[in-house]
């Protein structure tokens, strides 16, 4: 009788723990909120879930000396970044064009408001797309996603109508969670945490419903979102796409090296459209 209770005890725990523990977002997220320098970087705030959403905005230097912008980037950056160390030195990553970079910060991280939820990312990237949209007017706008962010830009290219995509690193997330690491636990955790990823964050699914050309920049030795996942996504991408393989590269690793000018060829292709 007692080994009974103990047991029930148990598997009541578990299926708390499991249900309730919010354990995608702590085990998947990891949110800041420390200063950062923006190296110039514009701020500004929209309204999100009674709350605010941070977005950080940069021109290119073509734009500047023009003071006007020929395409829109909104950038989704990973789970442990901010947009604000980045914006700035994104906005000249894309060669002789008159772009204007938006980085937005997903709820939770830097100035935007919390709590840190999977389930509220894809909700404050339409936001942020509709924001920039009622801005933007005419000019094209483009999704560039990285690691976790990449499967944020599959979601808005699927409900938005972008000009096309750059993703760098894709993470299935359900895939890597029951294959790479269900096996050590027997799916107990696993299992329950891959059913809790939001279908908006399916990348495989959100891939098969895109049909805006990509560029996909898949790291060779990536230690997070192994290659053989990575495939997973483009493979099952509807639009015309183009796969990059950056040689020797990890999952963090700057890109550098003679990979840059194919990636800039690949650009024109995308910005030409």
């Amino acid at each position: 009788m007692k080994r009974r209770w103990v047991l029930l005890l148990l598997g009541g725990s578990y299926f708390v723990v499991i249900m309730f523990g919010s354990l995608p977002d702590k085990l998947i997220l990891f949110p800041t909120t420390y200063r950062i320098d923006a190296h110039g970087a514009t701020r500004q705030t929209i309204p999100f879930q009674n709350g605010e959403l941070e977005i950080w905005t940069a021109r290119s230097r073509l734009a500047r000396q023009r003071n006007h912008v020929d395409a829109y980037v909104l950038r989704f950056y990973g789970n442990a970044d901010r947009a604000e160390r980045w914006v700035a030195l994104d906005a000249d990553a894309f060669g002789e064009r008159a772009v204007e970079i938006w980085g937005m910060n997903y709820p939770g991280f830097g100035g935007s408001s919390g709590p840190a939820r999977l389930k509220r990312m894809s909700p404050a990237a339409l936001a942020a797309f509709d924001a920039l949209k009622s801005k933007a007017g005419n000019p094209p706008i483009y999704v560039f996603g990285a690691s976790i962010g990449s499967a944020v830009a599959m979601d808005v290219a699927a409900n938005r109508e972008v000009r096309g995509l750059i993703l760098h690193n894709p993470p299935p997330l359900r895939q890597i969670i029951l294959r790479n690491y269900g096996w050590w636990n027997l799916w107990l955790l696993a299992g329950p945490v891959a059913l809790q990823i939001p279908r908006e964050l399916d990348s495989v699914a959100n891939a098969k419903r895109i049909h805006a050309p990509a560029i996909f920049l898949l790291a060779e030795n990536d230690e997070i979102v192994p290659p053989k996942f990575q495939r997973l996504v483009v493979d099952s991408f509807a639009g015309e796409k183009q796969v990059i393989t950056l040689p020797g590269a990890y999952h963090n690793s700057p890109i550098e090296g003679p990979v840059v000018a194919e990636i800039h060829r690949a650009y024109d292709r995308l910005f030409s459209r």
